[in-house]
């Protein structure tokens, strides 16, 4: 296979992230002299103004750092339910529904992310990161093609509400390819942060992170916040806002290879990406050609015996008693390897091993789940070893915009269950199970290699995928992200309303034909995909390679997604 962009190589330093915009305000801070963590931090703020439809800057963003001495920390970066809804909402008034709009708000946790990040690694101030992201908020970006599409699809959802019409319906028309998108209200939001910053300045660096979060937390952004959801009926308040610190989590990290796999912990999906690597380790990789049927049937299974432990167990670690280490035991791995059948595909979600579990929902009768557009993914790696991934995401047409902000508080909730009694079910105080989970790879000669995707449940199928194909089937990084790929959906939708689709398998059509004959003989339920589509992930990916003293770097052309290294 060829790929359509080089990997780009470099000595000292690289990005990687899903906009080309926001790469270049990450790697801008690099060449300054700011490490990973402030070029990490300027592109996930720039993605929420270049990815509008996607990512929010005022909703999640996960986040996963290395030190250059080895140790790594997770900053959850991810919102809880207010302190004041009834767990039982949403069973008890809505059908067992969680409608659109702000009854579906956590709090939001992204500038808290950003900040705190600078606060333990950064070097830099919250002015000097975030000043690309208001520049393009401000002077205004191009419209592309897929932000075009969405907005179209969405035009309805758009309209609805009085503080989004305004942005994605200027003038009361879609915008077209190649106009300038500008978003005022949110470059006055950020800016009034960088001025509070600027007023405490003189106190030193950190007090000037303090004033800039005070500002979004417990000033006048959290105000109009909270005005916003009296107003319309939501339950977060003043007090929600002002109380809220992400907290940082233990990593889950295995070894595989020689290689240690690192990701966030259960409170999001990260852990099923390395108990889909290790059913797929133990159940015999070796000898199984790439993107064969053979190989591509048993990818396929293991991800749904990972994925019915995420469903029947994962849940945010404060609220739910995560099994983890038995769910990646041997003993654990070894049971669910013998519900895999190498010839015939499970005919829907493996059952639970571990306890007993809610019922799964119905049967969907869509062709596949209804996307939520959200999410993107920014990486970056420093001159000193320094190695930084997030996936900041939420997006911005099932809830609505406050007005004069230009932000949406995080609508989040969507990925809990309305039903308080599974493990992700809604409860105060109780976050949601995350979808976005950065992740990150210390190699067997001691690089590192920071890499994630959006895609809601595809996630950890295309990071699984793009990973082998890098450590296993030796491909260059840029050749890794741009083979065609497959995703199951095999289990309940991580999205409400929950969508399942027992048996279903999504494949780009770049998978010849004949093998997606072998996989429907198999009994895999085949649907195909266009030849490249942002449904199947967008992977970016930088990796250092010490015996050669150079950094690799990628970035996925099913989306706007640039690389730079130097």
């Amino acid at each position: 296979m060829h790929a359509t962009r080089p990997t780009l190589y470099g000595t000292r330093h690289a990005v990687s992230a899903g906009h080309y915009l926001a790469a270049a305000a990450g790697f801008a801070v690099l060449e300054a002299g700011g490490n990973a963590i402030d070029a990490g931090c300027a592109m996930g703020i720039a993605l929420g103004v270049t990815l509008p439809d996607f990512v929010n800057v005022a909703g999640v963003a996960p986040i996963l750092i290395r030190k250059a001495d080895g140790t790594v920390e997770t900053i959850a970066g991810l919102g809880h339910w207010p302190r004041s809804i009834p767990a039982d909402l949403f069973m008890r008034e809505h059908g067992g529904r969680i409608p659109n709009g702000v009854l579906r708000t956590v709090v939001p946790a992204a500038p808290d992310a950003w900040i705190t990040a600078l606060e333990r690694h950064g070097t830099m101030s919250f002015g000097e990161v975030a000043g690309a992201a208001i520049r393009y908020a401000r002077d205004g970006f191009a419209v592309y093609g897929i932000l075009a599409n969405n907005i179209r699809e969405h035009e309805a959802d758009y309209a609805r509400y009085p503080g989004s019409a305004p942005i994605f319906l200027p003038g009361g028309r879609r915008p077209e390819v190649g106009e300038k998108f500008v978003q005022a209200d949110l470059a006055r939001t950020l800016q009034y942060m960088v001025d509070e910053e600027a007023k405490a300045a003189g106190k030193g660096r950190l007090a000037g992170l303090a004033a800039a979060h005070a500002a979004f937390y417990r000033g006048d952004i959290a105000r109009e916040i909270a005005a916003f959801m009296a107003r319309e009926g939501g339950y977060l308040t003043m007090a929600d806002l002002a109380g809220y610190r992400s907290k940082l989590e233990p990593a889950v990290r295995r070894m595989w290879r020689g290689h240690e796999v690192i990701t966030c912990g259960p409170w999001c999906q990260g852990p099923a990406l390395i108990e889909a690597l290790l059913l797929l380790e133990r159940a015999g990789l070796d000898g199984l050609a790439h993107n064969s049927p053979e190989y591509l049937h048993l990818l396929t299974e293991c991800v749904k015996g990972a994925m019915a432990d995420r469903e029947y167990h994962f849940g945010d670690p404060a609220f739910v008693d995560v099994p983890l280490e038995r769910l990646l035991s041997d003993v654990h791995l070894d049971a669910r390897l013998r519900g895999i059948s190498r010839e015939r595909a499970h005919p829907g979600m493996p059952g639970p091993i571990l306890g007993s579990v809610p019922a799964l929902p119905g049967e969907a009768d869509r062709a596949l789940p209804m996307v939520e557009a959200d999410t993107s993914y920014c990486c970056a790696v420093d001159r000193w070893g320094n190695a930084f991934s997030a996936t900041p995401s939420d997006g911005s047409f099932n809830s609505g915009v406050v007005p004069g902000l230009g932000i949406i508080p995080s609508p989040r909730g969507s990925q809990s269950r309305p039903d308080p009694r599974h493990p992700c079910g809604v409860a105060p105080g109780k976050r949601p199970r995350l979808t976005p989970n950065p992740a990150m790879v210390v190699t067997r000669d001691g690089g590192v290699m920071p890499f994630g995707t959006p895609g809601g449940d595809v996630q950890i199928q295309a990071m699984l995928q793009v990973m082998l194909n890098v450590l296993h089937f030796g491909m260059e990084v840029q050749e890794a992200i741009e083979a065609p790929r497959v995703a199951s959906y095999s289990f309940p939708s991580s999205f409400a309303p929950f969508d399942y689709f027992p048996g279903r398998l999504a494949v780009e059509a770049r998978v010849p034909q004949a093998t997606r004959d072998r996989l429907a003989a198999q009994g895999h339920d085949v649907k195909d995909w266009p030849e490249r589509t942002w449904l199947a992930g967008t992977v970016e990916m930088v990796m250092t390679e010490p015996r050669r003293g150079m950094l690799a770097a990628g970035a996925d052309p099913r989306r706007p997604a640039y690389a730079i290294a130097s």
